[in-house]
């Protein structure tokens, strides 16, 4: 008998820091899975069908929070990404350790998302956003890029520092710095993928093109029950040193501007994106495409995607979006479209896209939807590389 009173002693002091440590710490396990069955037939081709989730929907993760106490919290996220429709184990999503406060707002550190993501505009305003129906990417009406400083929906910022500010009288600000220096970060790197430090599309900053940043702001305000929103921000992605050698000259600059307005059952919203000088958020990468086919031209004829919403490289353009959306009880009915204008630029010809999406989200509970719909993609070019396209889905998502 004694031998197990101390036994239980001795676990119940091995256990009274574990218990203490969690004091005043949340942890909360989250996740979503989603599956479509999205068909996409590109004019001339044969239709290239799928059951899975290549818009990066599905993803499950960890979200810690820490309570230091005068308001003060440590927060901490893992996510990982992956598709339904594959074996795939997951992709890198957020990753990043933050320091907040209600008072003057958060502070994260690491891999985070842009502002234009999910801040102003961007995913905030398409109900289809993480689907085949979504604007960004091939449906050709936002910036979708694998730097993250756009809106595609598997694009991240690495190795950043981002703010948010608290809501103050309905204004919010939100701010990202990229300031790292490394070869690594260079998203025009060219060394071998066997030395483990090959670049890509899916990093800005990096040498002589660090301190790449963004900038948001948002005023929303209800009146006599009418909800209006504006918002509004600008993305600069600095040219790196081996970026000049493969013939980017200048810095590339976004623009963004866009409105909401919701009332009883009825939403609409809208945004416009003036691009100058693509390098990164807007030039064609595989997030900025749907799913992950080969990027660029010469694209293998049974790829799913197409860089709709990319300009060319060193090239200017202009991208609008509008969205309206009704619900009728447990369902919304949705339709939306725009266009996008990549100029000419380094012998690379205009093109000029535009696209119309219809469909529904049935909400089966807080949890679990259904959704649907069509999108249709037009496309005016000379590079056969581009071709119209007709997007059919039908899908299930589950949110925990």
């Amino acid at each position: 008998m004694k031998k197990k009173l101390i036994s239980l002693a001795v676990a119940g002091a091995l256990a009274a820091p574990m218990a203490a440590s969690a004091q005043g710490t949340n942890v909360t396990l989250f996740g979503s899975v989603q599956a479509e069955y999205a068909t996409v037939n590109r004019d001339g081709q044969s239709s290239q069908a799928l059951i899975g989730d290549d818009t990066g929907r599905s993803r499950w993760g960890m979200h810690v929070t820490e309570n230091l106490g005068g308001g003060l919290k440590v927060k901490a996220r893992v996510e990982y990404g992956f598709s339904t429709g594959s074996g795939a184990l997951g992709i890198a999503r957020e990753r990043w350790v933050a320091l907040a406060n209600d008072t003057w707002g958060e502070v994260k550190f690491g891999r985070v998302q842009s502002p234009f993501k999910d801040f102003a505009g961007g995913m905030t305003i398409d109900p289809f956003a993480y689907t085949t129906l979504q604007a960004s990417g091939s449906g050709g009406t936002m910036t979708a890029s694998a730097n993250g400083l756009g809106s595609g929906a598997n694009g991240f910022v690495n190795s950043a520092a981002r703010y948010d500010s608290p809501k103050v009288e309905g204004f919010s600000f939100s701010g990202l710095l990229m300031p790292g220096d490394s070869n690594r970060l260079d998203p025009a790197n060219p060394i071998a993928a066997s030395s483990g430090f090959a670049g890509s599309q899916s990093n800005s900053g990096g040498e002589d093109g660090e301190w790449d940043f963004q900038v948001a702001g948002k005023y929303e305000k209800q009146i006599q029950g009418h909800n209006l929103g504006v918002f509004g921000g600008y993305s600069r992605d600095n040219v790196s040193t081996r970026q000049r050698t493969q013939g980017f000259n200048n810095n590339e600059h976004v623009w963004r501007g866009g409105a909401m307005w919701s009332y009883q059952n009825f939403k609409l919203n809208g945004q416009y994106e003036n691009i100058n000088n693509a390098v990164g958020a807007a030039t064609c990468t595989n997030a900025g495409q749907l799913g992950n086919p080969v990027t660029g031209q010469g694209q293998p004829s049974d790829s799913r995607g197409q860089c709709n919403s990319a300009m060319n490289q060193n090239g200017s353009g202009n991208i609008w979006f509008v969205g309206g959306q009704y619900d009728l009880g447990n369902t919304s009915l949705i339709a939306q479209g725009g266009m996008t204008n990549a100029h000419a630029a380094g012998g690379q010809v205009s093109r000029e896209v535009s696209s119309f999406t219809v469909g529904a989200i049935h909400n089966l509970s807080k949890r679990s939807s259904l959704f649907g719909g069509y999108q249709r993609a037009m496309v005016d070019t000379t590079n056969p590389v581009f071709r119209d396209s007709n997007t059919y889905s039908v899908g299930m998502r589950h949110n925990f």
